[in-house]
C-alpha cells in the first residue's frame, strides 16, 4: 500500500514523471456530490510547470481526463479514476545518466530498493507524482464544501532561504495566486523573487517553509492516539517531494515557553466553547478543536543543480557530473503550495468521513 494514502478517504497515485500518464483512484468519495472537473483542472493549472518565470519550463497541459466514478459530474460512491498523460518527455536528457547518482536524489536509494530504476527523470519520486494527489484534493474540497460551507484551505510561501514574511495575518486564495511566488506579503515579494532568480541564473536552488491555514475545521476530527490528526498531517506532509520538516501551531518556538505561555485558554463565546488563544494550532490531544489549523512545512534546495557535482556510478566509480540540459525548479515552493494545500484537504476530508462514521455508531452516554 505504499502508494496509497487515507482509509475512508483513501487514493492510489500511479505513473511515472517521462512515462505514458500520472493520475489517481479515489476510494470513498461520496455519491451525489457535484463534482466540476474545470475545477479540478484549476488545480492543476496551479501545480504544473511551465506557468511562470519561476518554475520548471517543461511544457505540460496536464489535461485532466476521468475515466471512471462520475456520470454528469455527480459521484456515483464508486471508484473515480483521473488521468494526465505526460507529452513533453525529454528523456534524451538522461541518456548518460542511467548509471549514475545524482547527489541527493532517489537514484541510489531506490535502486538499492528495487534493483532497477526508472531509466529518465525521478520516476515515482518526482514532484510530477503530486498530479494525482493534486486533482484528488480538487475532488475532496468540493465534497467538503457542500457538507461544511465555512471550511477552506489556504497556504502561501512564507519564507525562502532567510527572507521571512510575516505570518501573522491571514490570506485568501486570491491574494496567494496574485502572484507567481505565492507569497502575498508585498514587503518581501520582491528580494525573494530576486533571491531566486539569482540563484536559478547560478546553476543552483534555494529552499523555504510554506505556511498553511485549515479554516471552519469541526471540533473532534482525529483519533487519540497513532492515528492523531497532527500525526496524519506531518505524515501527509512529509510524503510530498523535497519536504524535510513539519510543525503545528507554534511548533518548535514553544520549546522556548514556559507551560503558562503557552497554554490556549478556554473561553465561552456567544454559547461556543473557544480557546482565547491559539498556540496549539487548532489542535489537541490528536483532535481538532474547532480554531484554525495552522501548520509549516520546510522544503529542501532542489537537488538538480547546474554546477559541477561529485558523485559515484553503480558500480561505486567515482566522477564529476557537469551540468546540462535540463529543466528543473530553482524554487519549489510556489508550485509546492497546491501540494500542501492538497495533502491538508485529504487528510481532512478522510478524518472528516470517519468522525461521521463514529458518530453514527457510538451511542448516546457520556462517561
Amino acid at each position: 500500500m505504499a502508494n496509497t494514502f487515507g482509509h475512508s478517504f483513501r487514493i492510489s497515485t500511479f505513473g511515472e514523471s517521462h512515462g505514458g500518464a500520472v493520475g489517481v483512484i479515489i476510494d470513498g468519495c461520496p455519491a451525489g456530490h457535484k463534482i466540476d472537473l474545470e475545477r479540478v483542472q484549476q488545480w492543476l493549472d496551479r501545480r504544473r510547470p511551465g506557468q511562470s518565470h519561476l518554475a520548471s519550463p517543461r511544457a505540460e497541459a496536464d489535461q485532466v481526463e476521468c475515466l471512471s466514478g462520475l456520470v454528469q459530474g455527480i459521484s456515483l460512491g464508486t471508484p473515480i479514476t483521473l488521468i494526465v498523460r505526460n507529452q513533453d518527455m525529454k528523456q534524451d536528457h538522461y541518456s548518460d545518466l542511467q548509471d549514475v547518482y545524482r547527489p541527493s536524489h532517489a537514484d541510489y536509494t531506490y535502486d538499492v530498493k528495487y534493483g532497477v530504476k526508472a531509466p529518465s527523470g525521478g520516476g515515482r519520486a518526482s514532484a510530477r507524482e503530486t498530479i494525482g494527489r493534486v486533482a484528488a484534493a480538487a475532488v475532496a474540497e468540493q465534497v467538503l464544501e457542500a457538507l461544511l460551507p465555512d471550511f477552506s484551505v489556504v497556504a502561501w510561501v512564507d519564507r525562502v532561504k532567510d527572507i521571512q514574511a510575516d505570518t501573522s495575518k491571514a490570506y485568501t486564495r486570491a491574494e496567494v495566486e496574485a502572484h507567481p511566488l505565492r507569497c502575498p506579503e508585498l514587503s518581501v515579494q520582491d528580494r525573494m523573487e530576486k533571491l531566486i532568480i539569482d540563484a536559478k541564473k547560478a546553476g543552483d536552488s534555494v529552499g523555504g517553509t510554506i505556511f498553511c491555514s485549515v479554516y471552519g475545521c469541526p471540533v473532534g476530527l482525529g483519533e487519540p492516539v497513532f492515528d492523531k490528526l497532527e500525526a496524519d498531517l506531518a505524515k501527509a506532509m512529509m510524503s510530498l517531494p523535497a519536504s524535510k520538516g513539519f510543525e503545528v501551531g507554534m511548533g518548535f518556538a514553544s520549546t522556548q515557553l514556559f507551560g503558562s505561555q503557552h497554554n490556549d485558554a478556554f473561553q465561552n463565546i456567544d454559547g461556543r466553547i473557544r480557546t482565547a488563544t491559539n498556540r496549539s494550532g487548532g489542535i489537541q490531544g490528536g483532535i481538532s478543536n474547532g480554531e484554525t489549523i495552522e501548520m509549516r512545512v520546510a522544503f529542501k534546495p532542489v537537488a538538480t543543480i547546474f554546477k559541477d557535482q561529485e558523485t559515484v556510478t553503480r558500480d561505486g566509480q567515482a566522477l564529476t557530473m557537469k551540468p546540462k540540459a535540463g529543466r528543473h525548479d530553482p524554487c519549489v515552493l510556489p508550485r509546492a503550495v497546491p501540494m500542501v494545500e492538497a495533502m491538508a484537504l485529504l487528510c481532512v476530508m478522510d478524518h472528516y468521513l470517519r468522525q461521521l462514521a463514529f458518530q453514527h455508531a457510538r451511542g448516546p452516554h457520556k462517561i
